[in-house]
């Protein structure tokens, strides 16, 4: 059985959401866009706990990338992924805005 995502939603709005994300040993994130019609959307994480091994962030384009712990991006223009966590989790704050 593979371990699930633990999403805990801290704040939720229609425009503006603040999520604490664990994500467990043998998760990956495939590349993809996420649509959002009609609206800007940015989304600013703060890698809080890193995994041993694997679980980087790839992203075709980032606003700001900070000692690859603290990336802005656009999630609706750009592909991004996480390779496969080999070893440990990685916990994410995220903060999402939609304009």
């Amino acid at each position: 059985m593979v371990a699930k995502v633990r999403n805990r939603v801290i704040f939720s709005s229609s425009r503006f959401s603040v999520n604490l994300v664990t994500y467990p040993t043998d998760h990956k994130v495939m590349r993809h866009i996420d649509h959002a019609p009609e609206r800007k959307y940015y989304k600013l994480n703060f890698v809080l706990v890193k995994p041993e091994f694997g679980g980087v962030f790839d992203c075709e384009k980032c606003i700001l990338n900070l000692f690859g712990r603290i990336y802005l991006f656009r999630p609706d223009q750009y592909e991004h992924s996480v390779s496969r966590i080999e070893a440990g989790k990685r916990v994410l704050l995220s903060f999402a805005l939609s304009i």
